[in-house]
């Protein structure tokens, strides 16, 4: 009897070809039929992934030629929240370990792993868990009552004209949209979001969006007089 192939379709995001070699043979450890696309940053993958057929996991290295530090990640969930991105790093450190997985990373294994291992790793994320690596000590958590608190005295911060632009990051509107929105040039919108970021304490639009997405939309009119 002829088993039934699982018909997957993953995106390898990394830029050395070693290792992307490395990972396609890993995933087809665990998914033999799989479909593998390989993406050498982060603007090729997002041209992939506005294309058919849908991917079904992305596994992404974070040091990535066209972004820093998150932000690749950060941008892979705010475009797309559904897909399940896992990193893969040789960064192996508990905090990138905890900062990855709170910006929505469906899990993280670390480049020295095994391939059997990633294999396991690969398909424990597709049916459904949180991967981490064995050794993994997450720091003792707080509530985050401090970083909300942080957060919302920032946002009192804003002006009314920089609180709107926030909120239409939030929607996905882009500079030039804004701009119309608000009968404004793009140059005054950009200098909105450069005041948006250093007062947020942010090094990027999509990390902004994240961070108050986390907060309850009561908190973003808090201390916002006219709005």
């Amino acid at each position: 009897m002829t088993a039934v192939s699982e018909a997957v379709r993953f995106l390898i995001i990394d830029d050395h070809p070693l290792f992307r070699e490395a990972l396609h043979s890993a995933v087809q450890m665990a998914y033999p039929d799989v479909d593998t696309v390989e993406a050498r940053s982060i603007g090729e993958a997002m041209d992939l992934l506005g294309g058919h057929p849908p991917f079904d996991l992305a596994l992404l290295d974070l040091s990535m030629p066209d972004v820093h530090g998150f932000d690749g990640l950060l941008q892979l969930r705010t475009r797309h929240p559904r897909l399940p991105v896992v990193v893969v790093s040789g960064h192996e450190e508990p905090r990138v370990i905890a900062e990855a997985l709170s910006y929505g990373a469906a899990g993280f294994i670390p480049k020295s792993a095994r391939k059997a291992d990633l294999a396991a790793a690969i398909r424990s994320v597709m049916d459904g868990a949180i991967y981490v690596p064995e050794n993994y000590e997450p720091t003792q958590p707080d509530d985050g009552s401090a970083g909300r608190a942080d957060m919302v005295q920032r946002l009192s911060t804003l002006t009314p004209q920089q609180l709107r632009v926030l909120q239409m990051l939030r929607q996905g509107l882009l500079n030039k949209q804004i701009a119309y929105e608000l009968q404004v040039g793009e140059t005054t919108v950009k200098a909105h979001v450069s005041e948006i970021l250093r007062k947020l304490n942010v090094y990027s639009r999509t990390q902004a969006v994240i961070e108050v997405s986390k907060l309850d939309s009561a908190d973003l009119f808090r201390e916002q007089p006219g709005l």
